[in-house]
């Protein structure tokens, strides 16, 4: 039998007259448990439950009253009031005065008055309100509930913002305001007629009907904010996205894209997950230039077990001008200049790693011709890191495999291998010292030798080598604590490089692929090869020497190294410039310096060894705390790596290739509450020119976002004299963004 279960929050003897009456009305009419069905009994496993204060039992009307602190519950409902009368022959709860009621899905209903039937499905609230998620707030005059999935309402207030503290009445930063809406709980969407878009109370746009999802919904098919502004390159142009959820795993959004000066565009991104991986697509269409133009990318990572996965990253474009227009809608990956793609297999092991993958580039650069970009079909590598064996040694291991090939340049095949042996040991006065076996080998076979990237003396060569060497380091730490004086170390740094003596001939009998680019500062001082790869190998005896120091004092740490390299014989291979080509190096620095939490700075340099001129610096330094932070850097060095090699190396000096880099940066950020403001500069001080500046300006509460952004290009891509972009956007939490751009 339905029990009906009432539970005293008051004095003690007034729960067996509370159960009493309960039992009485069970005897006569049956249990509670019929409420909502009326008068016919429902399951068992559907009872009303409530508790009370006080509970009076009306026979000859039926009616049950429960008051004070009431709260009854069925069917994962809970209605809480100061007082429900349950009134058996019309199955109706009626609720007076705090009424809550809570929903399975969370929502929390707020009423003057309700009256509630059929399992609290159906039912009419006066002056509702409703708390959704998100921080959603949702008020009527009056409310209708029908079969527990629809509410309509009358005279609607939606928004998520919260009421001015000080004075309730004030209105919000935004609401909606609507003449009627619709809430469907099943489907959640809420829909709305003859809606107004109110700011501070001030309306400030209007539409007949309006809808967007429940707060709770995170996907939900529709139309998205618009993007709307004017170019440069576009003229003025509106573009409308739709987003489509396709199903639990999958969805696409679709944007089509008129202009005034260029022809319409329609991008499509399309996005969907696996049980072992996802997949997404982007693909634009439009016209331009007199011609149909489009691009594609496609991303994927898919996990074949727990060792192996493969994926691919694919960006293709018809035209640089198509990109350069549209950029903003096509998601392409890649910088400006290039676009890459690949597609590889890679797996996991402990202490090793295998990976297969082949690349390929398009040029956005007119600068760059795309048929001297290279095509890396395939590529392969493993890499080993051992355990200590018995002598405490470690061993590692990497081998690569690779086929470079270029309509116009080098076509390369290389098999390479670098095997490193390291034994750490400590001596008997707290020296630590280190034995290293190194060798690298590769095999060759090139074709079209003479032309870039090597520009070598011969057409063909196939051509092997290897490379031992051995090396022994050693530092000695004498840390001494000063008490006050916090504490101080003193670090000298040595290690003797034995090898083969290389020189410059590798220039004319290896090509170079991967060691094209290269920076001599303390990173890579100790180093077996300062070059980035192993096209370029350095050899011959040599001695690396450093003095590190550090001083801690307090919350103040002030950290130091100085050093310089010493060979045996001049090389021949590093050219002017780079700090390496005399049989003494250049002298490279570091420090960095904290005295508080609020500054940090950090210098990094390099100096010529005779005349101890500047050839390289790196200054990076943060000033200030979250109110105000302000950043700096500054770069400069007498040798600029950065070249698309379309002339043979090295060039001759006086060369722009050998241009100083002398640039400076400044950036700011400040966040004081709501709002957030951030700036930055960069100036080419060799050409006293400004090379990028921009600003972004935020103002963020619990239901607005307001941000703008401004972003100027000095440099030209593409032979466009720079460009200039603004962003202005508008973010209604839980309802969208407008945004607008222009360049």
């Amino acid at each position: 039998m339905t029990r009906l279960v009432s539970v005293l929050r008051g004095a003690a003897w007034l729960v067996t007259l509370t159960l009493g009456l309960a039992a009485a009305a069970q005897a006569q009419t049956g249990s509670l448990s019929s409420l909502g069905q009326g008068g016919k009994s429902m399951s068992a496993s559907e009872p009303v439950t409530f508790t009370a204060d006080t509970v009076e039992y009306d026979r000859d009307n039926a009616l049950v009253i429960a008051k004070g602190h009431v709260e009854a519950w069925q069917n994962d409902h809970v209605l809480r009031a100061d007082r429900i009368t349950f009134d058996r022959n019309t199955g109706v709860a009626a609720a007076l005065g705090n009424v809550v009621l809570l929903e399975p899905s969370g929502e929390v209903l707020f009423a003057d008055y309700a009256e509630m039937s059929q399992n609290m499905k159906q039912g009419v609230l006066k002056d509702m309100r409703a708390l959704l998620a998100e921080n959603g707030r949702l008020a009527a005059n009056g409310a209708r509930r029908t079969d527990g999935v629809i509410n309509e309402l009358s005279r609607v207030v939606y928004s998520t913002c919260n009421l001015c503290a000080s004075d309730p009445t004030r209105p919000p930063l935004w609401q909606v305001r609507a003449a009627s809406a619709v809430q469907d709980l099943e489907n959640k969407k809420i829909e709305y007629q003859d809606a107004v878009m109110e700011m501070y109370g001030i309306p400030v746009a209007y539409s007949p009907f309006f809808a967007h999802p429940d707060p709770s919904v995170k996907r939900q098919s529709g139309l998205l904010p618009p993007l709307a502004g004017v170019s440069s390159h576009l003229g003025a142009f509106y573009g409308q996205p739709y987003y489509w959820v396709i199903d639990g795993q999958s969805d696409a959004t679709f944007t089509p894209i008129i202009t005034t000066r260029s022809g319409p565009d329609l991008d499509v991104e399309y996005r969907r997950r696996f049980n072992n991986g996802y997949l997404e697509l982007n693909a634009s269409a439009g016209y331009l230039d007199n011609s149909p133009q489009g691009t594609i990318g496609a991303k994927g990572l898919f996990n074949l077990d727990e060792n192996w996965r493969w994926g691919f990253d694919v960006s293709r474009a018809s035209s640089v001008d198509f990109v350069r227009n549209f950029h903003f809608s096509t998601g392409l990956a890649g910088d400006a200049n290039v676009l890459s793609s690949q597609v590889f297999l890679e797996g996991f092991g402990q202490g090793a790693y295998a990976r297969v993958d082949t690349r390929f580039y398009q040029s956005l650069n007119s600068a760059l011709v795309s048929n001297w970009v290279p095509t890396v079909l395939p590529r392969a590598q493993y890499s080993y890191f051992g355990l200590p064996d018995s002598l405490g040694g470690r061993l590692s291991v990497d081998t690569s495999v690779f086929n470079v090939i270029r309509t116009y340049g080098a076509n390369t095949r290389r098999g390479a291998l670098t095997v490193n042996w390291d034994r750490p040991f400590t001596g008997p006065l707290g020296d630590l010292w280190k034995v290293t076996l190194h060798a690298d080998t590769a095999a060759y076979d090139v074709s079209q030798f003479d032309q870039q990237p090597s520009f070598a003396p011969i057409n063909h060569a196939d051509d092997a080598r290897a490379q031992p060497q051995a090396a022994v380091f050693v530092r000695w730490p004498f840390m001494r604590d000063a008490g006050s004086w916090g504490q101080q170390l003193i670090e000298p740094m040595a290690q003797v490089i034995v090898g083969p003596q290389v020189g410059d001939s590798q220039n004319r009998r290896y090509p170079n692929e991967d060691a094209l680019d290269f920076e001599f500062t303390d990173a890579n001082l100790f180093a077996f090869n300062r070059f980035s790869g192993i096209d370029r190998l350095e050899g011959g005896t040599r001695a690396n020497v450093a003095l590190h120091g550090a001083w801690y004092v307090g919350g103040t740490a002030f950290d130091g190294l100085i050093g310089q390299s010493y060979r045996t014989t001049k090389s021949n291979l590093f050219p002017q410039g780079s700090g390496l080509n005399d049989q003494v190096s250049d002298v490279v620095a570091r420090t960095s310096f904290t005295p508080t939490d609020w500054l940090d700075l950090t210098a990094r340099g390099r100096f010529d060894h005779k005349s101890f001129t500047p050839r390289f610096w790196d200054l990076v330094t943060s000033v200030g705390g979250p109110r105000l932070r302000v950043n700096a850097g500054y770069v400069y060095t007498t040798y600029n790596p950065y070249t698309y090699y379309d002339q043979p190396a090295p060039p001759p000096l006086g060369n722009q290739f050998y241009q100083a880099r002398n640039e400076l940066t400044l950036s700011a950020s400040t966040n004081w509450g709501n709002y957030r403001l951030s700036t930055f500069a960069r100036r080419d001080i060799t050409n006293d020119r400004m090379v990028a500046l921009g600003g972004d300006a935020a103002y963020e509460d619990e239901c607005f976002i307001l941000d703008v952004q401004f972003y100027r290009r000095y440099t030209s891509l593409n032979n466009d004299n720079g460009s200039t972009a603004v962003l202005f956007l508008f973010t209604f939490k839980t309802l969208g963004q407008f945004g607008y751009r222009a360049r």
